[in-house]
């Protein structure tokens, strides 16, 4: 647009796509304030207590049920049979609960999602939203004795299930959301030099290297932390992070991890970053693996 009498162009805001509008709108939903509850829900919803993603373990349920009512829908057409028409209603009701407890962890998980998989992942929860719809109206048109409409509905519904599912493996097998990646780097076995000691400074998160593979080191008066340096939920570099007592806040996502073992204190991360041993000798610093610890059946 060119502004008259200037001959300067007016460059309008660029609009932001809908899954990013949407994001937003589910992040301020969930956590808005970032209190101490904002978080604790965060933390239950995203699976830091499980130690897994708890949307991958809940998925199941709706998925499973479903698809019981199929078969149980399938034989009823056949034989006609009462108790094959109850555990079909069942098995939608038992979905229902799930769906809804999917939705909910999924949505937390979706709210720190980036592109490409952010659109993925809106996609995926629309048609799992429209597949609910169509099971919750299947139950309704059961309860009025249309049970023809409501396998129809069903199955319909089931569709959208089924597509919904192959978007979410691709969320997991091709955008890695949920997947630890710290998974397959490499560490020492023995202590291995990594950095001159007067390059680390006093509490100052600072990467360093074995290999190829980052090692986040901090130096805290006469102690050494080292842990993956490569955040375990989406990959941010933690030497750009920040220090909070004794514990390193990723700058991408807020995930926070003890710097003493690598353990998850808040989410959204629910993987531990992998933690190694370190030591300062001969003005050098050094890193190696623990030591496996041994088995309780040798």
């Amino acid at each position: 647009m060119a502004n008259e009498g200037s001959g300067e162009t007016l460059q309008l805001p660029e609009a932001k796509p809908l899954d990013e509008k949407l994001q937003k709108l589910v992040d301020k939903a969930f956590y808005a304030g970032g209190s101490p509850g904002a978080q604790s829900l965060r933390n239950f919803l995203n699976g830091t207590w499980l130690g897994e993603p708890l949307h991958a373990a809940i998925t199941d349920v709706p998925l499973g049920s479903w698809t019981a009512a199929m078969i149980f829908d399938l034989l009823d057409s056949i034989h006609h049979r009462r108790d094959l028409a109850t555990a079909a209603d069942a098995s939608i009701t038992v979905g229902l609960a799930g769906a809804l407890a999917a939705a909910l962890t999924g949505l937390a998980d979706w709210s720190d999602v980036d592109p490409p998989a952010r659109r993925v992942g809106m996609f995926h929860g629309l048609l799992n939203i429209s597949a609910t719809t169509l099971f919750a109206s299947s139950i309704i048109a059961r309860g009025k004795n249309s049970r023809t409409r409501g396998r129809l509905l069903a199955a319909l519904g089931f569709s959208f299930t089924l597509v919904a599912a192959r978007l979410g493996g691709q969320m997991v097998y091709k955008h890695r959301v949920g997947v630890d990646r710290t998974g397959g780097q490499s560490f020492p076995e023995e202590f291995v030099e990594v950095m001159a000691e007067s390059a680390l400074a006093n509490d100052k998160p600072t990467r360093a290297e074995h290999n190829g593979v980052p090692i986040l080191l901090v130096r805290r008066a006469d102690r050494v932390f080292a842990l993956a340096e490569t955040c375990s939920h989406f990959g941010a570099p933690l030497s750009e992070g920040s220090l909070v007592g004794d514990s390193i806040v990723c700058p991408w996502h807020s995930s926070c991890f003890a710097l003493d073992d690598g353990h998850v204190i808040n989410g959204p991360a629910v993987h531990p970053q992998p933690c190694l041993e370190a030591r300062i000798r001969e003005g050098k610093v050094e890193v190696r693996k623990p030591p496996a610890r041994p088995s309780i059946l040798n």
